[in-house]
């Protein structure tokens, strides 16, 4: 897991590898080494502000590409009779 030391760094790495928002693996991947950061303590207060945005951001795509799958997962079930997949 690479190790984050500049909110900046972090995010512009993430954007320059595809453009767009990152895979769900990328994004957990880079949330969890900017947590890894974060528990170091080495930033400023300015960089760790900074982290902690990203990492909000992160989480938040981790949930979208999640709540995706899930909608997927319960299409398919519905589709095959197994339910309307509200037992969740």
């Amino acid at each position: 897991m690479p190790k984050v030391t500049d909110a900046t760094e972090a995010a512009d790495d993430s954007r320059s590898a595809g453009g767009g928002a990152p895979s769900y693996e990328q994004a957990r991947d880079e949330l969890a080494a900017i947590v890894v950061a974060l528990e170091g303590g080495d930033q400023t207060l300015e960089q760790a502000l900074g982290l902690w945005e990203r990492g909000e951001e992160l989480a938040a795509i981790c949930q979208s590409w999640l709540d995706n799958a899930r909608q997927r997962l319960d299409t398919a079930r519905s589709e095959q009779g197994g339910g309307d997949g509200s037992d969740a």
